[in-house]
């Protein structure tokens, strides 16, 4: 962790510059003392100045990041979920220069010597940073670790930038920092970079190009339905039929979020493809974004790559139930009879551990002379999954209580897609459980 080293390192580096430049004026000609450079709080000073009057003191007050830097590489993974890059943490530091004096006027000759230096020298150079950090005799306060810190080697040099700041902003610093106002001018050193420790798969050298030229084709999705109806429910093992523009290629697959699929037919407006009767795993019910994509043979050696893709089109995936009651009993409230129990629940396919479920119940057949008795009974936690390592379930026990007696028609919604209600003469009919 040496880079790691390279925050104080700067600080170290700014003091030497100082305290160098400070002899070399002849400051003690003039104010009657050497002048003392530190790098401490400002609260902290006061107590030094019985014994230093004549003082310059240089305090990091904040660290931010700096914004080009942060921006030019990302902490990136390859597909096989290994970190692929390692990019440097980049901070820019924000520096007080506070000058103190023993006498009137000394503390505004002091400060201006330092924002000269600070002026000529506005790039700490390798020689400078290697002077300060490994000079000849190391000198008391300074560790002898910061030599190791290699800040002279970081691929981008470290410049210093005056900085202005406004008198409230300046009064809540030093409101902050709780000590009293001196004349300080500020400074912000830029840009400290400190590299990452944690290893990289890096890929091997290209060794060799090839070029492919083909037309970029436009495909376009415009519906996804199933055979039947205009409108028929779609579920897991109906077969999909895709329709649009330009949807055949050299070869063509279309996708179901994450799952990829090989069309049994395919034609340049209409892909037709069973659903397989076992869903793949992790493959479940909802909501679910379709498009279809066109792929190329790149590579030595080659393998289809995905090039192209359409937009995509939403597709309502319903799950299919089987209601069971059980474990009914009464309880009798304000003369009321009222119904509590379970009702399991056997999906097909199966639900996952996140899913969101709830079960729908509306009375069937109710009397015209009031609305219908309805509820809506939410799944337990992680859908009654105790096992953490249990990705899914096909049945689910769903708890109940101070339900009215009487045949109710059933439905689940699962991630929004909810299971359908048959008809029968113009009548919702099935399927119903009775409590």
């Amino acid at each position: 962790m040496s880079a790691a080293l390279r925050v104080a390192a700067v600080s170290a580096v700014l003091r030497s510059l100082l305290n160098d430049g400070m002899t070399a004026a002849g400051l003690a000609a003039i104010v009657g003392s050497d002048v003392k450079v530190s790098a401490a709080p400002p609260e902290r000073v006061n107590l030094m100045l019985a014994n230093d009057p004549n003082q310059l003191n240089l305090y990091l007050y904040e660290t931010s990041y700096n914004h080009g830097w942060r921006n030019a590489a990302l902490p990136s993974v390859n597909s096989a979920g290994q970190r692929a890059t390692n990019p440097p943490l980049a901070l820019d530091l924000h520096y007080l220069l506070t000058a103190y004096g023993a006498q009137d006027l000394y503390a505004e000759i002091i400060l201006g010597h330092a924002m000269q230096l600070l002026h000529e020298f506005p790039v700490l150079t390798r020689s400078i940073i290697g002077q300060a950090l490994a000079p000849p005799v190391l000198p008391p306060g300074l560790p002898k670790e910061l030599a190791d810190s290699r800040l002279a080697d970081q691929v981008e040099r470290v410049t210093i930038t005056p900085r202005t700041l406004g008198s409230e902003e300046m009064s809540r610093l030093w409101s902050a920092m709780g000590a009293k106002y001196r004349m300080s001018a500020a400074y912000q050193v830029t840009v400290v970079l400190i590299e990452g420790t944690q290893s990289a798969a890096t890929p091997l050298p290209v060794s060799g190009a090839a070029s492919l030229a083909t037309p970029f084709p436009i495909i376009e999705l415009t519906k996804v339905s199933t055979a039947g109806a205009e409108d028929a429910p779609i579920f897991s093992d109906s077969t999909l039929i895709l329709t649009g523009r330009n949807l055949r290629g050299d070869d063509t697959r279309f996708r179901i979020d994450a799952f990829e699929f090989v069309p049994v037919s395919v034609t340049p407006t209409r892909i037709e493809f069973p659903l397989p009767p076992q869903a793949p795993d992790g493959f479940y019910v909802g909501v679910k974004g379709v498009r279809v994509v066109h792929a190329i043979p790149l590579g030595k050696p080659s393998s289809q790559r995905t090039m192209f893709q359409s937009n995509v089109q939403p597709v309502v995936i319903r799950p299919r139930i089987v209601a069971t009651p059980q474990n009914v009993a009464s309880t009798t409230i304000d003369g009321v009879t009222f119904k509590s129990g379970e009702i399991k629940v056997d999906f097909t396919p199966k639900v996952g551990r996140s899913q969101t479920v709830t079960l729908l119940l509306y009375e069937f057949n109710a009397p015209s002379d009031r609305p219908p008795h309805a509820y809506s009974l939410p799944a337990p936690a992680h859908n009654g999954i105790a096992n953490p390592n249990q990705a899914d379930t096909d049945s689910i026990v769903i708890p109940f209580e101070r339900v009215l007696p009487g045949a109710y028609l059933v439905r689940a919604q699962v991630d929004g897609a909810e299971s359908v209600v048959a008809l029968a003469n113009g009548v919702y009919s099935t399927p119903q459980v009775t409590i």
